[in-house]
């Protein structure tokens, strides 16, 4: 049985905390959503959907004091919190405990590698799983695919490899990578292909790729807008893909994160990414063009009603 700290338990979070735990790991469950912390202390951490469906205990809390070192630290909040998460797991940190951080997007690992030390930290991608919240203590999700791991520096393969074990001992399928930036990127691209297009026509992703021939034609969504941008950035890096991380193929129910409630005053998730996309592009000379950054706008603003959601009230 292996120590884990899930730093983060949002959707995501809370399906890795729940599978772990009900896998007998000792799991310690942080969030700063109090009464979801809450709820699973009273009732435990309820989750459902294609994993099956369990009521576990976790040790959950709303801040990493009194936890102690652990196995795995697994960093699994939105892009926008890296760095502070990643202090507040330095108590947690013991002689071989590795950190795993798993976000969407460019820039996550590199500052949290300051912090934590690269030595220890391995670079994460998650896909296919389309978590969400149902409420304080209950999360859903609609699959459950691939977890993609590499090591960001000097982590030694003995503890990157023994860190998957503990996430396949949970039912998790893992893949190792070598081509760290490879795995982000090819995660990047899919990620804005469906977030612009879902939240300009609210659709779910499913149905997207079900009905890609009348949204513009199956090779204009292919080739443009987000999808276009995602990959002019990654031509820009230099770094090549041979598309390891195709979309799923089944009717998954979910949209993409840009949907997801956040607090007022919290940055819009959309909004991040592309502070992280564009640089990429410029730093290369091949800036936006009018029409990508119109398709950003458009974006931002229809996604502004579920920004305005404050998740604690």
């Amino acid at each position: 049985m292996a120590r884990v700290a899930i730093v983060g338990c949002g959707a995501m979070g809370s399906v890795y905390a729940g599978l772990m735990a009900d896998a007998g790991h000792e799991v310690f469950a942080v969030t700063l959503w109090p009464d979801h912390a809450q709820a699973m202390r009273d009732s435990g951490l309820r989750v459902e959907g294609a994993s099956g469906d369990r009521l576990v205990r976790v040790r959950a809390s709303t801040g990493t004091d009194g936890i102690g070192p652990c196995d795995l630290v697994v960093i699994a909040t939105k892009a926008f919190d890296v760095e502070a998460a990643a202090r507040s797991t330095l108590p947690l940190h013991g002689p071989e405990t590795v950190v795993q951080t798993i976000q969407n997007g460019l820039g996550s690992a590199d500052r949290v590698a300051p912090v934590v030390g690269p030595e220890r930290l391995a670079v994460g991608v998650a896909g296919g799983f389309g978590a969400s919240m149902r409420g304080p203590g209950h999360v859903h999700h609609n699959g459950m695919e691939m977890v993609r791991f590499g090591a960001y520096g000097g982590l030694p393969t003995q503890l990157l490899q023994a860190s998957a074990e503990i996430w396949r001992s949970a039912g998790f399928n893992v893949k190792l990578f070598q081509d760290i930036d490879r795995m982000v990127w090819e995660k990047l691209i899919m990620n804005v292909t469906f977030s612009g297009t879902s939240a300009l026509t609210g659709l779910t992703v499913g149905e997207i790729m079900a009905d890609a021939p009348r949204l513009e034609g199956r090779a204009r969504l292919r080739r443009g807008g987000d999808r276009g941008r995602g990959r002019k950035a990654h031509r820009a890096s230099g770094r090549r893909s041979d598309r390891a991380h195709p979309p799923s193929r089944r009717p998954y129910r979910q949209r993409p994160p840009v949907h997801a409630p956040r607090s007022p005053g919290r940055p819009a998730l959309g909004d991040r990414r592309n502070q992280r996309v564009d640089p990429a592009c410029r730093r290369r000379g091949r800036p936006l063009r009018p029409r990508e950054r119109i398709v950003d706008s458009l974006v931002s603003g229809i996604a502004a009603p579920w920004h305005a959601v404050d998740r604690t009230e």
